[in-house]
């Protein structure tokens, strides 16, 4: 046993504060060249946010019939209009899937806090909010009794009983082209699970608070989904993002901010987006294996370092 021990040991560095990942030496020298060739997200021009919490999904996420009705009480088309644009269509986390999305025809009412909106000029909507009842919308934290029985109000927060419960001031970025991804995913194909799972949006969803989005006001999203959605970009979730039980990754943004991503020449960042649209449209296998090479190309790995990375 000795004997192995001394065959199969690693040096591993510890010093630094950061999380930290057992690795091999030619795991090691992999992780120092790709964060070598590549910069961290943080230091990109992108925003990472996480989706929208409204403190009662119930009230705020709506189906099309109730989006339809909501639109028919309105009692001019200027109401309409506004109401509408109101209403926006919604992304859950498991709604989200490898380079696409099933959206599932939900719309949230999205009145954000930092939107300060007027009520009084959305009259349907503030019609079928009051249907749930102000005491269980209203941000104050009380208990009330309703009819003989106990109705918990939302969590106190500053905010006005008909808005979301949090303040969204990032909303502007759910109308950009982005990347979106679901909190928690799972390295588990055989049963379903693709790994890793990130799509692109730009129909202007919002999403919920179990995904995540991804926009830039300089960067085409489709690079960098290029390179997280390949097989490169599904070590760096290994490297940089701490598991939770056996398969499963909370993919909050300190871990993903961290992934150093490759800087493209413009030819490279010109293919690797037409890649992508075409995945985006066909989700081709071909194509994908293409975005993989693409993606051990820019990060300048030998084919060494590749058949190791294939084999996680």
């Amino acid at each position: 046993m000795s004997d192995f021990v001394q065959q199969q040991n690693s040096i591993c560095d510890f010093a630094t504060s950061d999380s930290w990942v057992i690795l091999s030496p030619i795991e090691q020298s992999i992780k120092k060249k790709i964060e070598a060739v590549g910069t961290p997200l943080k230091d990109w021009d992108i925003n990472i946010y996480r989706g929208v919490l409204t403190g009662c999904n119930e009230a705020f996420i709506i189906d099309s019939e109730k989006r339809d009705e909501i639109l028919a009480n309105c009692q001019t088309e200027d109401e309409r209009q506004r109401t509408a644009e109101l209403i926006r269509p919604i992304l859950r986390g498991r709604d989200i899937k490898r380079y696409g999305y099933d959206w599932a025809n939900l719309y949230l009412i999205a009145t954000f806090p930092s939107r300060h909106y007027n009520i009084d000029r959305y009259p349907a909507v503030k019609q079928y909010l009051l249907s749930f009842g102000i005491e269980r919308l209203e941000q104050t934290g009380k208990t009330h009794i309703v009819d003989g029985e106990k109705v918990k109000a939302r969590k106190k927060t500053n905010n006005k009983w008909f808005e979301t419960q949090d303040s969204i001031s990032y909303w502007e970025d759910f109308n950009k082209p982005k990347v979106v991804y679901m909190e928690i995913q799972t390295d588990n194909p055989e049963e379903g699970y693709p790994f890793p799972c990130y799509s692109y949006d730009d129909k202007r969803c919002v999403v919920l608070n179990t995904a995540y989005i991804m926009s830039s006001e300089t960067t085409d999203p489709r690079y960098v989904l290029g390179i997280l959605n390949s097989r490169l970009g599904k070590y760096l979730v290994k490297l940089y993002v701490t598991q939770l039980q056996e398969r499963q990754f909370r993919m909050l943004s300190q871990y993903v901010m961290k992934f150093p991503i490759a800087r493209p020449t413009k030819e490279q960042e010109m293919e690797m987006t037409s890649l992508v649209q075409d995945a985006l449209i066909h989700q081709a296998i071909e194509t994908e294996n293409r975005i993989d090479e693409l993606a051990f190309q820019i990060y300048k790995l030998s084919e060494t370092e590749i058949k190791l990375l294939i084999s996680k």
